[in-house]
């Protein structure tokens, strides 16, 4: 076989990089949480020990045993399925003006779209709370919805601005050209070119609106349970219950994972480069 190029073994250096980065941060931690899962708290896990010498379901049992998980796993899917649809409603219009119509402070504008992203979830609760509760929505299926609706609208309009940004603007004239209107084209044209945009952006609010805690909890608790902030309870407050707290977290991390792999196959890599490279 012939000596590598100095290019390809660039090639190959940087690709095993990012495996290796690949594994130390998403593989292995998933291993570790499985472990933790299915280890046997009756015989224990102890170092130098690198692997449980027993495993058991035991954990398992007492987390689905709770009359309380399958209710906030079903909460949890109403509410993100309410946010994705919520956030895809309300980021399209605006994408569609950053996209299509050039403006003076366009950029401070753009920035300003981004600020829930940059700014702590935490922060943004604290801020909300207050109005929230002033207008009763704090403790309501609703409040949660509305904030964490603030959290995962940047992200779909900014994937939305690029999926419209890379449709040819031949096409929209042509429309307008035949006599459609700027709502008809952009609704009968643009809208269904874009749906890389919508599909990717919906599946990765998705995802955010489900693992979603500190506005949830800020805004919800206690009566609004969702599954990630049901978590909180077998975390065991100054004692950290690993076992059961791994199996909430398989339960949420796994299916999240599924769906992020799935919607990468479906879609181009263009489209979610464009967004997520321009946040």
């Amino acid at each position: 076989m012939a000596a590598l190029t100095h290019s390809q073994r660039t090639q190959v250096l940087v690709g095993l990089g990012l495996y290796g980065y690949l594994i130390v941060t998403l593989l292995f931690p998933i291993a570790v949480i499985g472990l933790w899962a299915f280890y046997d708290p009756k015989v224990g896990w102890f170092p130098p020990d690198i692997l449980p010498r027993s495993l058991s379901v035991s954990a398992w049992g007492e987390v689905l045993t709770d009359r309380n998980i399958l209710p906030a796993a079903m909460l949890s899917l109403v509410v993100s399925c309410v946010v994705t649809a919520l956030t895809a409603l309300l980021a399209y219009p605006t994408a569609w003006a950053l996209a299509r119509f050039p403006f003076r402070l366009k950029r401070a504008v753009e920035m300003f779209v981004l600020a829930p992203m940059i700014v702590p979830g935490i922060v943004i609760a604290i801020s909300l709370g207050e109005l929230f509760y002033r207008f009763g929505l704090a403790g309501t299926v609703l409040g949660v919805v509305l904030v964490q609706t603030v959290g995962t609208l940047p992200l779909m309009i900014r994937i939305l601005t690029a999926t419209l940004e890379g449709i040819p603007a031949e096409l929209i004239h042509a429309a307008r050209t035949l006599g459609a209107t700027p709502r008809q084209a952009a609704l009968r044209i643009a809208l269904p070119l874009a749906w890389p945009g919508f599909l990717v952006g919906g599946i990765l609010n998705f995802i955010a609106s489900f693992e979603e805690f500190e506005k949830s909890f800020l805004i919800g608790a206690p009566k609004v349970q969702t599954l990630a902030v049901r978590l909180w309870t077998y975390l065991g407050g100054d004692v950290l219950v690993l076992p059961t707290a791994a199996v909430v977290t398989f339960i949420l991390l796994v299916p999240m994972l599924i769906l992020f792999l799935i919607t990468e196959r479906l879609t181009r890599d263009d489209v979610m480069a464009a967004g997520l490279g321009k946040l």
